[in-house]
């Protein structure tokens, strides 16, 4: 998109909010020197200085980490994530305007959030997989989104960019599926569905046989059974319901109403599941958890419901944000006033401990320099401007209703399935958190828009008849 003063004229209030979100990460970028910290972000950075499968978490932000490591700058890192955004928004409207009929004044406000959202704009300073997921999945739907036949080239391309996706976070497994079902809809030729399937494939099989190779076992992690028991951790009773012998070790401690939260339980240093830092998960504990969760979730089906309709529900489309998981897990996604501890001797999987392969990738300590004025600023600008979770709930709520009523195309459901999908996953499998909410907001707001910010088409006049002219006469009979 060009900036010339005509366009920016009539995109004047899109120039208004890219200027805003630019400096805002501008000032983000001065105010926090490097990066800001998550206790994931060391395993990221691991796998980045020598790259692996880890059984943990999905390797693929550590391998774009990998990428950039040549440059030895952490820095570097945040730039290409907030740039990546703002580029995401700009294309974004692009596409609103000009191949899904929005009007300008919808198409500014659709990516309003998702450039002026204090906690996003934050999310893009932490090391961590969720900008980069983002910018995956939103790609994919708005190329697939595209106006004319999906062609096996552009359903090659949209299932390239699901499947790196997926090597990055799992949560992109059901989009997938959208994505088929999506294509079906629109009736598309058989080719389409091949190039789809073997462009994903391809980044997932590889990922999936590099981890077998490593770990003795096809698949993403080994930890998928592990992180649905902290999800039934939640509720499980092993007083009301007796577990088989070989899983009772696994029973949660503590009354229900007093656990810690789902995701938590599986990190404490007594946890059932026998956790410690630099340790993997056994294939065996792993696959003893799921027993464990799916006993659990078939004896207490209701507990296991409200757990989710509550998670989902309440805390996603709540207005104040509570300190959940932990207060320490939410304290990391405000602008802090000092740098987080880092406790630079833990160990981290795969070998070293903190301080060690921060050094070995970044050349330097790492140590996040907080500078004034700008990142009081930033502070004092995310207490007041953020997008609280009934907010989104009424943007979803719109975009259902443009659907029901407005009769909205096929290309509205895509979004908004995929940004419900996206934010029902998480408490379905594992536990909430207020970073799996962020990636949902932008497919929220885009169906939103072409629900309801459609422009209507203009209709033609008719065309006067030439003057004189009358009507031809029936011939005589």
């Amino acid at each position: 998109m060009s900036f010339s003063p005509s366009v920016v004229r009539r995109n004047w209030l899109l120039c208004v909010v890219l200027l805003a979100g630019a400096v805002l990460r501008a000032v983000t970028m001065l105010g926090f020197r490097g990066v800001l910290w998550f206790n994931d972000s060391y395993d990221f950075v691991r796998i980045a200085d020598d790259p692996f499968p880890h059984p943990l978490r999905q390797s693929g932000y550590g391998l774009f980490l990998w990428g950039l490591k040549p440059f030895h700058s952490l820095a570097l890192v945040t730039l290409l994530q907030h740039a990546a955004i703002v580029g995401l928004a700009i294309l974004g409207y692009r596409m609103l305007v000009r191949d899904f009929e929005v009007r300008r004044t919808w198409a500014a406000l659709a990516v309003t959030p998702i450039l002026l959202d204090s906690y996003q704009i934050e999310l893009e300073h932490l090391l961590l997989s969720d900008t980069l997921f983002t910018v995956l999945v939103f790609g994919a739907m708005l190329l697939l989104a595209k106006p004319g036949a999906a062609g096996w080239r552009r359903a090659a391309a949209v299932g390239g960019l699901l499947g790196v996706a997926v090597v990055t976070r799992t949560v992109g497994v059901p989009l997938f599926l959208i994505v088929v079902l999506y294509l079906v809809v629109r009736r598309t030729r058989w080719p389409a569905y091949v190039a789809l399937a073997a462009t994903f494939v391809l980044p997932v099989g590889a990922y999936a046989t590099w981890f077998q190779q490593e770990h003795g076992r096809f698949g993403m992690t080994g930890v998928d059974g592990v992180f649905l028991w902290g999800r039934t951790a939640a509720f499980a009773d092993c007083d009301a319901h007796t577990p088989p012998p070989d899983l009772a070790s696994l029973c949660p401690y503590g009354d229900k109403g007093s656990r810690p939260a789902s995701s938590h339980q599986i990190w404490e240093a007594n946890s059932p599941t026998g956790w410690s830092n630099g340790k993997a998960f056994d294939e065996e504990t792993n696959a003893r958890a799921q027993r464990f969760a799916l006993w659990a979730i078939r004896n207490q089906p209701l507990d296991y419901l409200r757990v989710v309709s509550y998670d989902f529900f309440v805390r996603t489309f709540s207005w104040h944000r509570s300190q959940y998981p932990t207060v320490g897990t939410e304290a990391r996604y405000h602008f802090p006033t000092k740098p987080t501890a880092r406790k630079p001797n833990l160990p981290v999987l795969g070998g070293g401990n903190r301080r060690t392969v921060v050094y070995e990738y970044s050349h330097g300590t790492g140590r996040t320099h907080i500078v004034e004025p700008y990142a009081g600023f930033m502070r004092g600008y995310q207490e007041r401007v953020s997008v609280p979770g009934t907010v989104l709930g009424i943007v979803l709520l719109a975009g259902a209703a443009g659907i029901v009523w407005r009769r909205a195309r096929a290309r509205t459901a895509l979004f908004w399935t995929s940004g419900v999908t996206l934010l029902a996953i998480p408490p379905i499998t594992v536990d909430f958190d207020y970073r799996y909410m962020l990636p949902a907001l932008p497919f929220a707001c885009f169906a939103a828009a072409m629900a309801w910010g459609r422009r209507v088409p203009a209709v033609a006049a008719p065309e006067p008849e030439p003057v004189g002219e009358t009507e031809p006469q029936p011939a005589d009979a």
